[in-house]
């Protein structure tokens, strides 16, 4: 075997893996790192290789997962790029764009990928573990794999599995989801697929999901560590809070769950949908019922259309048109509808989208110009860089109040005639952040660059209000929760379900 060197830490590395995406890896990381923080220890969470459009701006403008995001806070410490090294934006056709502690360095790819990136990739993740211990000297390393740690096919080229797990000579959990089926075969083919070397690192298997009386699953416990060795650390039941899916797949299999709900909310599910985390907020409100549509339909029915943010604008704007959706929006628009855009969708409600470097697929046979739905008189210019960086502003509508969030755009928007002639102001202070329209009768259009928008309680509760009112309900002056308190409580509901069901004092030690 060729020799790999180790990275010896203070304390020993815990890392998650799974069989599979979707089991449940994320969110266990999350709650390691709270309890260890809870503990008085000092989790750091890691993820060397990320591929996700659901991403956050770090405090120092660079780009990360939303995922090691929610860790960071999770365990107490400032999300930070290097975390998550490398983040893989994918933007269709089989192709990403590659991001290295915080910044886009090119586009792949994924044939490309394995073949020309893999070495720059693996010095990418040591500088961001090398960053992480030198600012946390004492820190214990929480890390996430990504997928399956066994993809035969792939795992010569693998950096963000088994190859950390032996550099950082890590204690790893291997994780499994009852609700997929197969768990028998899940867990005993992971393990068969792993050298002697790899399946030493197993120190515990967490089976992840169960539904119903956990002890209907004893024998099958005692069969597994029978089988394996390995002891089974737990078993964790499915909850029922809602966690941040990391995957856009992934928010096609939330259910709507608000029985009584009096605030109705459609999302665009553009193909090439980012930052889709701008909504949990929304998720998390009592009187609202959230939608996603993605084929054409009569809008009618819906309080609010949210245009979210887009990985490809053009692209996208070229899915409203051919599945139907624009001419939807634009009768909604004249009738009682409120319209919302967020980043791409803020561009995409403008009158022209122009594309000089064809960086937000559009087709090299069509033109540098397209029009967009019209609803704003602005006009979009993409540029060769990304505006990358935390915001704070004030809001000048539907309240004033202090805005808290992130760019994370390509692309300049600017008002394309002069305010006094046009019933289109302004949304906050700080000048190309975002603009509202009232239109007659009931319907407003707004657009934002900022992200993080609906975590600011204040706003939200306003906007939400001013849709109420329209609607002829009654305001509600504490619709929920501060956010960020709502947040923690998930956070913290997690981590005590976590505790309660799963043993990991032998990983600890």
């Amino acid at each position: 075997m060729q020799f790999l060197e180790k990275l010896k830490t203070k304390k020993k590395s815990i890392m998650v893996l799974g069989t599979s995406s979707g089991v449940g890896k994320s969110i266990i990381v999350t709650a390691i790192c709270r309890m260890l923080k809870n503990k008085g220890d000092s989790p750091v969470p890691f993820k060397g290789q990320n591929m996700s459009n659901n991403a956050w701006v770090d405090s120092n403008g660079g780009e990360m997962a939303h995922s090691q995001t929610l860790q960071a806070f999770a365990a107490g410490v400032n999300p930070l790029s290097e975390m998550n090294p490398i983040l893989l934006k994918p933007q269709g056709d089989s192709t990403s764009e590659v991001i290295h502690l915080g910044k886009s360095v090119g586009i792949t790819t994924a044939k490309n990928y394995y073949h020309s990136w893999y070495n720059s990739g693996w010095v990418v993740i040591k500088k961001g573990l090398d960053r992480i211990l030198e600012k946390n000297k004492n820190c214990r390393l929480i890390i996430e794999g990504a997928g399956s740690p066994v993809e035969m096919n792939l795992i010569h080229r693998d950096l963000t599995n088994l190859k950390i797990a032996k550099y950082l000579d890590a204690n790893c959990i291997l994780v499994a989801d009852i609700e997929k089926g197969g768990v028998f075969a899940q867990i005993v083919g992971t393990l068969e697929l792993m050298n002697q070397e790899e399946r030493s690192l197993i120190k515990g298997i967490i089976i992840n999901k169960f539904r119903g009386d956990l002890s209907l699953f004893d024998e099958g416990k005692r069969w597994l560590e029978n089988k394996t060795g390995i002891p089974i650390l737990g078993i964790m039941p499915s909850l029922d809070d809602k966690f941040p899916p990391e995957d856009s797949l992934d928010i096609l299999d939330k259910k709507a769950n608000i029985i009584n709900s009096n605030i109705n909310i459609g999302i665009i599910k553009f193909p090439s949908i980012s930052n889709f985390s701008d909504f949990d907020p929304l998720e998390n409100e009592k009187s609202i019922q959230l939608n996603w549509i993605r084929k054409s339909q009569d809008l009618e029915k819906f309080d609010l259309i949210i245009l979210p943010g887009s990985k490809q604008t053009i692209k996208d704007k070229c899915f409203l048109k051919e599945s139907g959706l624009q001419k939807n929006i634009e009768i909604y628009s004249k009738t009682k509808g409120n319209i919302l855009g967020i980043c791409g969708g803020l561009q995409i409600l403008g009158k022209y989208l122009q594309d000089p470097f064809m960086k937000e697929g559009a087709d090299d046979s069509k033109k540098e110009t397209i029009k967009g739905l019209g609803l704003l008189p602005i006009k979009t210019i993409f540029n060769k860089d990304k505006k990358t960086n935390q915001i704070i502003c004030k809001s000048k509508w539907p309240c004033e109040t202090t805005i808290e969030g992130f760019e994370l755009h390509n692309g300049v928007s600017n008002l394309l005639t002069n305010l006094d002639d046009q019933n289109t102001f302004p949304l906050y202070d700080k000048k190309g952040l975002g603009w509202y329209s009232k239109n007659i009768g009931k319907a407003s259009i707004t657009g934002s660059y900022i992200h993080g928008i609906f975590e600011n309680d204040n706003w939200r509760n306003s906007y939400l209000n001013m849709i109420r009112e329209k609607k002829g309900l009654p305001r509600i002056d504490k619709i929920s929760k501060n956010y960020n308190i709502k947040q923690e409580t998930i956070i913290d509901n997690l981590t005590n379900q976590f505790i309660n069901h799963i043993n990991i004092s032998l990983i600890l030690n």
